[in-house]
């Protein structure tokens, strides 16, 4: 007979109530109590841990956090542009024409743009640093825990998709710290759904391009897509496939301290090194492939991008996609994301030839619409996870069953979810 039908209830949870009674019975036999007194972490807990302030509290946390990562990176975002925009430049007077378009075009042009989002990503990890040092992220995840649980999802797996928002690959390795196997499971096939940060250029590029002073709130409207996507497929991963109720979460609640610069400098470090080493790796081989494919044959191409092999690859997948009113330039684009997100924005300038945020999103307003634009952001949140996100999954997983499932899956819910925007807003009159 299982210890849960002998007890009642989850034998974790009876062994943490019999452990608090024995607590309580000894302190009522040996502790002599004087007056109670309120401490910090006391009146703090009434509001964080509030049953109807907590959650606003930790939203209205949240929306700083992006606040100020935003805030405090642009300047030295604007730095790092305009460093390799001169670097790009200053390549261009080689003589040698193939060396210098792989340095311009592939290296400093392409990959180049790309390190101009570092600031943002640190920013970001060390505002998460500052929450978790202080012991307000254990608490975050407590009072998520009631809801969390309604969407058949263990209280720990809000960790992993907070981390998700930065970067999926130590999201999913932070999975580790859930016990049960299928509950581990879900979170991590879910976790790629969540915006990670380098999904965040190919947002400001498209919704810069085709809305404007609404261009935030597109943005804000793909984080939202993503969560809500995100718990609807738990709910039905918890109902078929992985059938079962979450294991309870029971946690002790860290003291709370003050962040220290130093440690909160260190704990961004350990995160956004995992980007730095991404960009010396997957996204140099990326800029590599890209330029090579965008550059040759040489000669042909140069006189048009559509004639490389970028172009050929791009129109032999197009009839798949011209219903979600995606053309050869989209589709090769998308291609090259899967070695990563941010290679999208990358492949953008290459193909169409032009540098900086402002050309690229000038040459997508005239050749497509802004209901296009917006169907390309959600396609973009959905489908296949970069190359780093997809390793980490089967690594963590230890299977390839899984791993091939959710990158089926992504595929096939990013379409749907493109051709259900561009048909319904065809239908309601948007262009």
């Amino acid at each position: 007979m299982k210890a849960r039908e002998v007890l009642g209830d989850d034998p974790e949870i009876v062994l943490a109530d019999e452990r608090y009674n024995l607590i309580h019975t000894i302190l009522d036999t040996t502790l002599v109590r004087g007056a109670k007194k309120w401490a910090q972490s006391d009146m703090l807990d009434k509001v964080f841990l509030h049953k109807y302030l907590g959650i606003p509290v930790f939203l209205t946390l949240a929306w700083a956090m992006f606040q100020f990562a935003f805030d405090v990176s642009a300047p030295f975002m604007k730095m790092i542009g305009l460093f390799f925009g001169l670097l790009a430049e200053a390549s261009r007077g080689i003589p040698n024409e193939v060396l210098a378009s792989f340095l311009s075009d592939g290296i400093f042009g392409g990959l180049g743009f790309i390190l101009t989002f570092i600031p943002l990503i640190f920013s970001l990890f060390f505002a998460i640093a500052i929450l978790e040092d202080s012991g307000y992220l254990a608490r975050a995840a407590f009072i998520m825990d009631k809801f969390m649980f309604k969407l058949g999802l263990h209280g720990r797996s809000f960790i992993p998709m907070l981390l998700g928002f930065g970067c999926n690959v130590p999201a999913m390795m932070a999975t580790r710290s859930i016990e049960s196997e299928k509950d581990r499971l879900i979170t991590l096939l879910i976790n790629p759904f969540i915006s990670c940060s380098a999904r965040l250029p190919v947002y400001i590029l498209i919704a810069g391009a085709f809305f404007g002073s609404m261009a935030s709130t597109a943005i804000w409207s793909m984080y939202f897509l993503g969560i809500v996507l995100a718990i609807l497929l738990a709910l039905l991963l918890r109902k078929t496939v992985l059938r079962g109720e979450p294991t309870p979460f029971i946690m002790e609640l860290p003291l709370y301290k003050t962040p220290t610069f130093h440690g909160s400098v260190i704990h961004m470090w350990d995160r956004g090194v995992q980007f730095l080493k991404k960009a010396g790796t997957y996204l140099l081989v990326g800029a590599i492939i890209l330029w090579f494919l965008s550059s040759f044959p040489w000669g042909v191409a140069q006189e048009s991008v559509e004639l490389s092999y970028t172009g050929q690859i791009g129109h032999a997948l197009e009839p798949i996609f011209r219903p979600l009113g995606f053309d050869w330039r989209i589709v090769s684009s998308l291609i090259f994301g899967f070695m990563a997100k941010e290679i999208v924005v990358e492949s953008l300038g290459i193909i169409y030839a032009v540098e900086g945020e402002a050309a690229i999103a000038g040459a997508l307003v005239v050749d497509y619409t802004p209901l296009i634009g917006f169907a390309l952001m959600a396609f973009i949140l959905l489908y296949i996870p970069c190359l780093a996100t997809v390793g980490t999954m089967r690594k963590e997983s230890g299977s390839w069953k899984w791993t091939i499932f959710q990158v089926v899956l992504s595929l096939v819910l990013a379409y749907l979810i493109g051709l259900t925007i561009t048909g319904i807003g065809g239908m309601l009159g948007y262009t």
